[in-house]
């Protein structure tokens, strides 16, 4: 048996498929033409750009708009400057070959966005590659190995690796679970498993060597467990769990509209984390009461410059209306050292995570920290919007950025604009300090957030990326849930609500033990919405 990461939730029983590495391939490291060179990058670049729209289209109809944008994003880097134009410099000043070019400046990118500690930021990373590698094929000749059309029903693909390009043409059809080598919770292997239902192990180290196409295979996409040739009563007893749970998520269906009330009759709020208006309309569907975190970094990133006011307010405005009269919670800018905008010079730093980002940068650059403000205050008159401010250490950092609000406020006020004077103000608990101290910062705010995947790896000190220590990464670890606790007793004792939008929230080992701490809302992912709701409501009827 081989143990890797449950990535994705689910039993497969199949048959394996492996897709094997690309070969490498030698090639001239030196120039003979510059001008030559030029003309073949652009031809690969050209052909890089047709395949990607053509898979882009074809995995339309499989996956969410949000994952389609993970391979939409991969047109951004084939006209980025600072990647393809970069290559471009590198044959005209070095006298290198296409190829080395390509290559080189793959390898650089990939090596920075990989230093970088945050999940959305480091994924970035196995964008860089899977398009560095197309423009290489194209520039070689070679063709992939694998045709996803070709595979038969009740696959299930092993490979070191699944680039994103590769995973968005996966059809669910006829694949019913993938292992990987590599990867963890939040890889794109991991995202596109969840957004096609079907079961994923990541990180499963070594499976290669003991798996061949053809192998019988089991997938336990909860345990992380793989089994290879298993036994019949093994056969016999995971075909039955897959039946299971099969039945299991169709029944949820019936449970996402409902509505979830506490055995004391207090009214529970189970939203959803959201990173753009796509995600809010498929939250909609899902029965989300809510939306407990809109991750205003999605709309900065993958840009060539900042968004305008103007920009901002049109998505907000558009968000609070298709929520009709359901909390909005816009969570202000949390870009930094480890969120790198190509658009914003952050000096490199040696622990970007403990550095200068979200309430930091913004307070250090409040023009832009104002942009964001008078558009969600502008927004505000068109719905049920609330402010939140993240990663808030100290009173100093959240009484200055409550100040700027208030100047935002007054220059609205002398321009005739108008907005909700009483809109709601509430920050993120992700640092221990914060909880600590969560009765002074009860008395300055409207609502907390308690953001449990930051509050666990800044607690035990455990990088949560990082494959080699993930066992230490628990956010159900005493310290942490004593840090919960205290938050939540905070709050309710300034008679403020007390909301939750980490993993944890959709975590079925807390539910009961958060809904005894008193925990207000739960706002998980989009998938997790109904699940949520089914297991609150199991906790409180049992």
């Amino acid at each position: 048996m081989n143990k890797g990461i449950g990535a994705s939730n689910g039993y497969a029983v199949g048959t394996a498929y492996v897709i094997a590495s690309l070969k490498q391939v030698h090639f001239d490291a030196k120039a003979k033409d510059i001008e030559q060179e030029t003309e073949r990058l652009n031809d690969a670049i050209q052909q890089s750009i047709v395949q990607v729209r053509k898979i882009a289209e074809k995995s339309s109809s499989n996956l969410d708009t949000k994952y389609v944008a993970i391979i939409n994003s991969h047109l951004n880097f084939l006209n980025d400057p600072s990647f393809t134009g970069e290559a471009f410099r590198k044959i005209k000043e070095e006298s290198i070959s296409a190829e080395r070019a390509i290559s080189d400046i793959t390898q650089q990118l990939y090596d920075i966005f990989s230093e970088f500690e945050d999940e959305f930021t480091k994924e970035r990373a196995e964008d860089i590659r899977d398009v560095g590698e197309r423009v290489l094929q194209n520039l070689l000749g070679v063709q992939p190995d694998v045709r996803f059309d070709d595979l038969p029903p009740n696959t299930i693909l092993f490979a070191h690796d699944l680039k994103p390009s590769d995973t968005a043409q996966i059809d669910k059809s006829k694949v019913i679970a993938f292992v990987t080598e590599t990867g963890g919770k939040t890889s794109h292997t991991a995202i596109i498993a969840k957004a096609l239902g079907i079961a994923a192990v990541v990180g499963c180290s070594g499976v290669l060597q003991h798996v061949q196409s053809g192998d019988p295979v089991i997938v336990d996409g909860f345990s992380g467990e793989v089994m290879v040739s298993p036994d019949e009563s093994a056969l016999q007893k995971y075909c039955l769990l897959a039946d299971e749970y099969h039945k299991h998520v169709d029944g949820l269906a019936h449970t996402a509209h409902k509505k979830v009330v506490a055995k004391d009759g207090r009214p529970i709020c189970v939203a959803a984390n959201i990173g753009n208006l796509e995600d809010l309309a498929k939250a909609l569907k899902n029965g989300a009461d809510g939306v407990g975190l809109f991750r205003t970094e999605l709309l900065y990133m993958e840009r060539t410059q900042m968004p305008s006011e103007e920009e901002q307010f049109v998505i907000y405005k558009e968000a609070a209306e298709m929520l009709e009269g359901k909390p909005l919670t816009i969570r202000t800018l949390d870009v930094g050292g480890d969120k790198s905008l190509p658009y914003l010079k952050i000096p490199k730093e040696d622990n970007p995570f403990l550095g200068l980002r979200a309430i930091r940068l913004c307070l250090r650059e409040p023009d832009i920290f104002k942009t964001q403000l008078r558009a969600i205050l502008r927004a505000s008159q068109y719905g049920n919007i609330h402010i939140m401010f993240p990663m808030i250490s100290c009173m100093e950092e959240l009484k200055k950025a409550k100040h700027l609000l208030e100047v935002c406020r007054q220059e609205l006020d002398r321009e005739n604009i108008r907005y909700d004077r009483f809109i709601k103000v509430g920050m993120m608990i992700e640092l221990p300090a914060a909880a600590i101290t969560a009765d002074d910062f009860a008395k300055e705010v409207d609502f907390f957030s308690i953001g449990t995947n930051d509050l666990t790896q800044y607690t035990l000190a455990v990088d949560r990326m990082n494959e080699s220590i993930s066992a230490l990464y628990d956010s159900m670890h005493p310290a942490v849930l004593k840090l919960i606790r205290m938050t939540i007793d905070a709050a309710h004792r300034a008679s403020i609500p007390c909301c939750m939008c980490g993993e944890l929230a959709s975590d079925e080992r807390a539910a009961a033990l958060l809904l005894e701490y008193g925990l207000d809302e739960f706002s998980v992912s989009l998938g997790a919405i109904a699940e949520t709701k089914s297991i609150l409501l199991k906790s409180i009827t049992t």
